[in-house]
């Protein structure tokens, strides 16, 4: 038996699960949030219960240690001794990684010279890799990357039609994210089905604030919508997703706003806040909508339409589905979603759906399609720490 912990640090935030290995049981989970504003939140799991607590979290370093000290505190663990292994969800492994790998000072090195591209999350991957490090000196480390699923790609989904000199001097294609996420629904998908994951077309719909869809065929990945960076592809809760490339250039100039200016309003100003006007919270634009408010009802008229281009694009690229399976935030618990985005396409896929059963599920796996749909349709609530667990047992040999 071996104790892992996942670790899944943001620019903010370091979210954890302590799993005992291999009955992956989650022992305790929890996040620190908020870190590096005025308050931060440390919340942890302790047989069943949340216990909270605000305080300053001035860095990464800081939520370490809170976490090593709750373990301690909590009886969850005697010794930080028992703890043998850490994996660690890094967002960027651009075309350096297809796979999982042990954390040394070449890879390191790779994920700090991507961070240009994962700005707000690389660095702060790094800061709590060593802060483990030095915390548990003993224990190896896994690098897990968002992008090593995607990089089956082929380049005629990959790269994009600018000059080739952009690819081959400064690395610009499709990189896509939440690849962890859209491999273990993939993968569960396929055993809730009963098949081989290698013999299914699947496209995997990671639905929440960020967003990303997958073709995926015969366990591997043909396409994703993100792109050089997570601003890329669907709709999103502030992102914008792809657009035309002149609206960037007209409304700099009409703004007068830099590039980082642009970037902001970009990544954090757009999607369905913008759109809206209201949130990026889908819950409240769905209260707007029960209200008759018109440009919420336009936000998810927008963000259904974004969605069906995609699927309907990679059912064409797949040449048939086997499976749709939805995910994340929104994938998992948003039932009004689901159902716009599956009335869309239910003509054209020959889908058929149970809506009745579909307004009852929230966050728990389902088969929400009838027998005589032409795909299966799924719920499958994502678990990129156990996939992380797994990876880290499996390279340190635990």
């Amino acid at each position: 038996m071996s104790k892992v912990i996942s670790v899944n640090s943001g620019s903010s935030s370091l979210k954890f699960q302590l799993f005992d290995m291999p009955s992956e049981t989650v022992l305790t989970s929890g996040q620190a949030e908020r870190i590096g504003q005025q308050l931060g939140t440390f919340t942890i799991k302790v047989n069943g219960e949340k216990k909270s607590k605000d305080l300053p979290i001035p860095d990464h370093k800081t939520a370490v240690k809170l976490l090593l000290d709750a373990l301690l505190e909590n009886g969850i663990v005697a010794s930080l001794e028992e703890i043998q292994g850490a994996g660690h969800r890094i967002v960027q492994g651009g075309a350096y990684y297809d796979q999982s790998v042990v954390a040394d000072a070449d890879v390191v090195n790779k994920v700090r010279e991507l961070s240009e591209l994962a700005p707000l999350h690389n660095p702060a991957h790094l800061v709590c890799y060593e802060a483990f490090c030095e915390a548990l000196p003993h224990i190896g480390h896994v690098f897990v990357f968002d992008t090593a699923f995607h990089q089956t790609m082929e380049p005629d989904s990959y790269l994009f039609p600018v000059p080739y000199d952009w690819y081959t001097q400064y690395g610009i294609r499709r990189y896509g994210a939440h690849g962890t996420s859209h491999m273990y629904v993939n993968r569960r998908t396929a055993e809730l089905m009963g098949k081989d994951v290698s013999t299914l077309n699947m496209i995997t719909c990671h639905l929440g604030n960020g967003a990303s869809i997958t073709a995926i065929k015969n366990g591997k990945v043909v396409n994703t919508s993100m792109g050089l960076t997570p601003l890329g592809g669907i709709m999103m809760g502030t992102r914008c997703g792809d657009i035309d490339p002149t609206v960037v250039f007209y409304m700099m100039k009409k703004l007068d706003c830099t590039p980082d200016d642009m970037d902001t309003i970009l990544n954090k100003r757009s999607g369905m806040l913008g759109v809206s006007g209201i949130s990026s919270d889908a819950r409240d634009i769905q209260a707007a909508v029960d209200k008759g408010n018109e440009r919420a009802i336009l936000t998810t008229d927008l963000y259904t339409n974004r969605v069906v281009n995609v699927v309907g694009g990679y059912y064409a690229q797949l040449g048939h589905v086997d499976a749709i399976a939805f995910t994340a935030g929104l994938g998992e618990n948003d039932t009004n979603t689901r159902e716009r985005i599956l009335k869309g396409v239910e003509e054209a896929l020959g889908l058929s759906i149970d809506y009745d059963l579909n307004a009852t599920i929230h966050g728990k796996e389902c088969l929400i399609s009838k027998p005589d749909s032409k795909i299966a349709v799924y719920v499958v609530p994502t678990n990129e720490e156990l996939v992380i667990a797994r990876d880290t047992c499996r390279l340190l040999g635990l």
